[in-house]
């Protein structure tokens, strides 16, 4: 009798360790042999893997270290600077691609109120992609880095207010109040963060900077509790793990915690396109395979043009506003998220939450393609595109 979990495991990292192999090889991207891996196992597939929903909730760590690790890389004066900079434009992109995705829901017969959350979920534009293959290591890079993550964490914050109001719908719950505790929430945790990180960790990191095991276990902790918190202030684990590592950030020790978490990071974001692969049910393919890719196209191609002219509008230069717009040119985890609960809550059918979900595997698949034959990536198979 084997153990369960370090047999799926073992399928999730030997089949991605596989397929990774023959990605590098057929020059492919290594991000699309995971979701492969995942379909391949799945329970759509071979079968291997049963119940991939507990390693899509273990995966959720990934998306948690990420936007921590960015955190630790900005400045909170930049931030909130470039912050106000990015308003505009999230604002006014989100409204046209909601009007693009409502508008392919409507040609393809869905109903009113199906139309208006395949909008919503149309909005987002994914932060595992857009960050995952994003270097850190050049100044160009650097300040893509801020203009992609100020963009994306207004990005959350309205992801966080549709979530919030799905499930008002669903549950007949009152929305203002969920809206209050969410605008207490966002003061509350920042000043919780300014002070912890000033008065308890930066302490203990000088004092114990000697004991990288300790400081390991210490920045694990500080992450993943501020997660929490977030959580039960009515925010997004995300986040509070973006606020805490922006607290760590100007402490002398946050290049270190950032090397050292990468692996980990590594480790779940892997387990997360598996999961993506794996819950995907391919038996709905052939019913919303006409309507996703049309979604699919449409969103490629207006996002990457909608985003490098406002940024430009914005006052970014030119060639930074086109990259930014490319790589955030996909549909988003939240837009999952968010089709799951609404199906869920009976506000739309299996066909309307599928039509998302597969576009937004599509997207994944092609702008990963895209961002990483044309721009520098940590996992590029050219060697004049690799930058870590």
């Amino acid at each position: 009798m084997h153990d369960p979990i370090v047999y799926n495991i073992f399928l999730i990292f030997a089949g991605a360790a596989l397929l990774a192999t023959v990605a590098l090889f057929t020059r492919q991207s290594m991000l699309v042999s995971y979701i492969l891996v995942g379909v391949l196992f799945g329970p759509w597939g071979l079968g291997l893997i049963e119940e991939p929903e507990a390693i899509s909730a273990a995966a959720h760590m990934g998306v948690i270290f990420l936007l921590f690790l960015l955190g630790l890389n900005l400045h909170p004066q930049k931030l909130l600077g470039q912050l106000g900079r990015a308003v505009p434009v999230t604002l006014l992109s989100s409204l046209l691609f909601a009007a693009v995705g409502g508008g392919v829901a409507l040609a393809f017969g869905f109903g009113a109120r199906e139309s208006l959350v395949i909008a919503a979920a149309c909005i987002f534009s994914s932060t595992i992609i857009g960050l995952k293959l994003l270097p850190t290591t050049q100044l160009h890079h650097q300040r893509t880095g801020e203009v992609i993550i100020s963009v994306l964490l207004l990005q959350d914050l309205i992801a966080i207010v549709i979530l919030l109001l799905l499930q008002a719908v669903g549950t007949g719950d009152a929305l203002w109040w969920d809206i209050a505790v969410l605008m207490m929430g966002l003061p509350v945790l920042v000043i919780v963060a300014w002070l912890g990180a000033r008065y308890v960790m930066v302490p203990l990191f000088s004092r114990f900077d000697t004991i990288q095991e300790y400081m390991f276990l210490l920045t694990i902790g500080w992450c993943l509790g501020m997660a929490q918190m977030s959580a039960l202030l009515g925010l997004s684990q995300e986040i509070g793990a973006f606020i805490g590592g922006i607290a760590l950030a100007a402490s002398p020790v946050s290049t270190f915690i950032a090397e050292s978490l990468k692996p980990l990071r590594d480790f779940f974001l892997v387990m997360f396109f598996f999961a993506l692969g794996a819950t995907f049910d391919l038996g709905m393919v052939g019913e919303v395979l006409p309507a996703a890719a049309v979604l699919a196209t449409l969103l490629l191609l207006v996002k990457p043009v909608a985003f490098g002219l406002l940024l430009q509008r914005a006052g970014e230069e030119q060639l930074l506003a086109r990259e930014v717009g490319v790589r955030l040119g996909q549909v988003s985890e939240f837009s999952l998220f968010i089709v799951i609960l609404a199906l869920e809550s009976e506000l739309i059918s299996r066909g309307a939450s599928y039509t998302v979900q597969l576009a937004t595997l599509l997207t994944f698949i092609v702008s990963s393609y895209v961002i990483m034959l044309n721009y520098p990536t940590p996992i590029a198979v050219s060697d004049r595109l690799r930058r870590d």
